[in-house]
């Protein structure tokens, strides 16, 4: 995050694809994001500095730091066993390419029916 109060370490490809989402909160925050397996997540730092928000279904955990207010990643409805990690947020240097995907989030259900993002949080 802004402050470095929540850390943590992600292990994903190099190449990344990135989901710009046009959901109702997504698009306020202009969240773009890629997803990872929980197994290649983990939280260094911070746990007791983060605040949670969710709403609609309640699915999504929209994790952010209490003191600065970024969400540097959270756990996604289309991916609840995975997490979504703000690409912004992650440690310059450690991307050598960022390909952006549209995912319309407006429309959720059928975007995600027709998508293959249910398996960006499955283990290779």
């Amino acid at each position: 995050c802004h402050c470095k109060r929540v850390r943590f370490e992600v292990l994903a490809p190099q190449d990344l694809d990135v989901y710009d989402c046009n959901c109702s909160v997504c698009a306020m925050k202009r969240n773009t994001h890629f997803i990872v397996p929980k197994a290649n997540f983990t939280l260094t730092n911070g746990q007791d500095e983060l605040t949670e928000y969710t709403f609609n279904t309640h699915q999504a955990k929209h994790l952010f730091c209490r003191h600065c207010g970024v969400q540097a990643f959270y756990i996604p409805r289309s991916n609840p066993d995975g997490y979504a990690v703000t690409i912004h947020c992650i440690d310059p240097g450690t991307v050598n390419s960022v390909k952006v995907v549209s995912f319309d989030g407006a429309h959720w259900e059928s975007a995600y029916a027709s998508s293959d993002i249910a398996d960006k949080s499955k283990s290779a």
